[in-house]
């Protein structure tokens, strides 16, 4: 599988928590209660529709995050054409 990145659509975020559980590496919560994704550094990206590759080893965390997010604010997408990953590519990551 191409490399993964993922945002938030801060939109859609409920900021129910869940995807800041399931992979604190990548998801954060900033002071308005929103999820956000985190730069190689660790900084939130609060610029809307920012993405960040997913590592290699948090793929499925991310993949479970994006899957039980009750507000579907949490978009992967293939790194090398921008397209969403279809629910098919999501099972054969499991």
């Amino acid at each position: 599988m191409s490399e993964l990145r993922v945002r938030v659509d801060q939109d859609l975020c409920t900021g129910d928590g869940l995807c800041v559980q399931y992979a604190p590496e990548v998801f954060e919560f900033d002071v308005d209660g929103l999820a956000y994704v985190k730069g190689d550094d660790g900084e939130l990206l609060l610029s809307p529709g920012a993405t960040v590759e997913i590592p290699a080893h948090l793929r499925l965390e991310v993949i479970d995050a994006a899957q039980e997010c009750p507000g579907e604010c949490i978009h992967i997408q293939r790194t090398h054409d921008g397209e969403p990953l279809s629910e098919e590519e999501r099972a054969a990551l499991r």
